[in-house]
């Protein structure tokens, strides 16, 4: 609809903004700060804001219509498909799948019907040796599906001699019941590389599976035309820490073999394409999340354009999952918000299936009521937050197509280095990509530590007294050798079970004792700041309270029963207050101290009165928690 000018008056009263206006009035805020000194110019505030991504491009803080279009996105359902497989975008809602993984068949089996009839719209099964479910009972655990109305994805994690096992006994319960072929509809799981990425097997075993996953799409094709038999699964690179672009580029190299072998097998490439789902990991970062979808089906559209095929053949699959590396065992509740803001961006992104991880996963076998907020997350974006409203929502976004159009970049650059190297099983077995997801996790790693992505309810405001809900173990890892399985959390993860293991072992918590100098207004800003780090590592930290006399607070200390403590306070106090407390509190057997700010010119002084080490905003808070576990003697 045409607004009338005259209703615009009111924008009109406002003077027209400029990026140059925007420009200086940031970096008036940056000097303020100390983050820009008094040379700076403000052409330099944006170099000054960016953020560096682990592909090698940075995220600006400002995009405009100034910058350009980087790609052209096309029209929703039409090629390149960034806007969408469909024409209808996200109108219509996505395929609400949900994951089973209990070994016990009559557990799964109410639990899939409770999905069903609670908004799920499709079963992710996973089998032994990926997940729980064995081969032979799947009769049971799909006893009340109607197997014509609810697609069925089975995942033995690549394994295609035991995704051809579980397939039979699938097509052959369809046929007991009467489902026309016709009518079934749902993915077999065959996915040879993802097997070799998870286990690190030889590449003899990657050619008979190879084999046998072409064989099972030949009798697939010939009469069950809504079933597909691969899918492209390149989570595990999302769980070994690897990167957006790392991803996309392992499944295109991935997507690109099982072409190969599909053609090769007497498919045309239309139906060699029809054979293909890709699954990705979907993170809280929601625009990197939102722009990787987009940029997958892009990317796979040039593949499948470069191999001859027609343009409605050209689309991308997608089926997205929330990550699991991003889980947190601590305060696991916070996982909701994660999960949450990782659907919210699947479904802008334009996923054709989203199965959101219950928040309870790190704990082992979902609940009942995890599993129904798992669903209802996806029940509130889609019906009561009106998401499903708009085809296509990210479209016209700057920063998004811009973030689109680098992504894809890297990404494609990644793929042809895989490609050169002889494709992706050439690459699993060199090292190649084993190497650059390493890299990418030691970088994230650091990150992680210095606090730079923190982690609500990990590494920031832990709740060390939180009691976890109790869950039952869940199966084992079957399949394991290949490319490791991380967690966001692991390293404060490690920390916090020392502290269990002592509290278990002693009855306490080891205690990280705060020395407060000066009055309560003083103190609070730094000594809140050293309590949420060492809270972080599982410490207990009872504080001195307002006061200044060095024996008042040894004697607190040596009262509270802590071997460390941390001085806390302003600057100004600090310089005549820190090395009289931090004596007395070696005195009174200390065994390290830190001072929570930056060292600066009293270093020398703090030093020679016994501070050891510094806390502060960017500081290394995992080494901080590991030396803190190791002077108070915990093991």
């Amino acid at each position: 609809m045409t607004v009338p000018p005259a209703e615009l008056e009111l924008a009109a009263l406002f003077p027209q903004a400029s990026r140059e206006a925007w420009q200086k009035l940031v970096l008036a805020v940056l000097r303020k700060s100390g983050a820009a000194g008094e040379q700076a110019d403000p052409a330099d505030v944006e170099a000054l804001l960016a953020t560096a991504t682990y592909d090698g491009f940075a995220i600006r803080p400002l995009y405009t219509a100034a910058d350009g279009a980087p790609v052209d996105s096309g029209v929703p359902g039409h090629a390149p498909f960034v806007r969408g497989r469909r024409a209808a975008g996200a109108v219509g809602g996505w395929d609400v799948r949900a994951q089973h993984t209990h070994p016990d068949a009559k557990t799964t089996a109410e639990a899939a019907l409770a999905d069903l009839e609670g908004g799920a719209t499709s079963l992710w099964l996973r089998l032994a040796p990926a997940g729980g479910i064995a081969v032979e009972t799947l009769p049971d655990v799909l006893r009340d599906v109607y197997l014509d109305l609810a697609p069925v994805v089975l995942d033995t994690g690549g394994d295609a001699v035991t995704t051809t096992a579980a397939s039979d006994v699938l097509l052959a319960l369809a046929a007991a019941r009467g489902v026309a072929p016709s009518e079934l509809v749902g993915t077999l799981g065959a996915d040879p590389l993802g097997f070799v990425a998870r286990t690190g097997a030889a590449g003899d075993t990657v050619t008979a599976h190879l084999d046998e996953a072409a064989r099972l799409a030949e009798r697939v094709a010939a009469s069950y035309p809504g079933v597909r038999t691969f899918v492209v699964d390149a989570t595990p690179y999302n769980d070994a820490g690897g990167s957006d672009a790392e991803e996309l580029g392992a499944s295109l190299a991935t997507g690109v073999a099982y072409l190969r072998a599909l053609t090769g097998s007497g498919f045309d490439v239309a139906g060699a394409l029809g054979q293909l789902e890709f699954r990705y990991a979907a993170t809280a970062n929601q625009f990197s999340t939102i722009a990787k979808l987009r940029a997958a089906r892009l990317l796979w559209a040039r593949v499948a354009e470069v191999c001859g095929a027609a343009e409605p053949d050209r689309a991308q699959r997608q089926h997205a999952v929330t990550s699991a590396a991003m889980m947190t065992r601590r305060d696991p509740y916070v996982n909701l918000l994660r999960t949450t803001i990782a659907a919210f961006a699947t479904g802008v992104g334009g996923a054709d299936a989203i199965t959101v991880l219950p928040f309870d996963a790190r704990l082992g076998l979902p609940d009942d009521t995890s599993r129904r907020l798992a669903r209802n997350i996806q029940a509130l974006l889609q019906d009561e937050s009106s998401l499903t409203r708009v085809i296509d929502p990210a479209g016209g976004s700057w920063y998004v197509e811009a973030l689109t159009a680098e992504l894809a970049e890297a990404a494609w650059a990644f793929f042809t280095e895989i490609e050169r190297a002889g494709g992706m099983a050439a690459a699993l077995a060199s090292g190649l990509v084993g190497e650059r997801v390493d890299a990418t996790w030691a970088r994230r790693r650091e990150d992680l530590a210095l606090r730079r992505a923190p982690l609500t309810g990990v590494s920031e405001f832990p709740n060390v007294a939180e009691t976890l809900p109790a869950r039952a173990p869940a199966p084992a890892p079957g399949l394991t050798g290949g490319l490791p399985v991380r967690h966001y959390d692991e390293d404060y993860e490690d920390l916090r079970a020392r502290s269990d293991a002592h509290l278990a072992a002693t009855g306490a918590r080891p205690v990280a004792f705060l020395a407060t100098i000066g009055s309560l207004a003083t103190f609070t800003p730094r000594a809140t700041f050293a309590a949420n780090l060492f809270q972080a590592g599982g410490f207990d930290t009872p504080n001195a309270g307002p006061g200044d006399d060095p024996a008042a607070i040894a004697a607190a200390f040596a009262a509270s029963g802590a071997k460390v403590a941390c001085l806390c306070s302003s600057d100004k106090v600090y310089a005549a207050g820190a090395a009289p407390v931090a004596a007395a509190l070696r005195a009174a057997g200390a065994t390290h101290v830190w001072l929570a700010g930056k060292p600066g010119e009293r270093a020398d002084s703090d030093a020679a009165a016994g501070v050891e080490g510094y806390v502060f905003t960017g500081c290394d808070a995992v080494d901080v928690l590991r030396t803190a576990l190791a002077k108070a003697e915990v093991a």
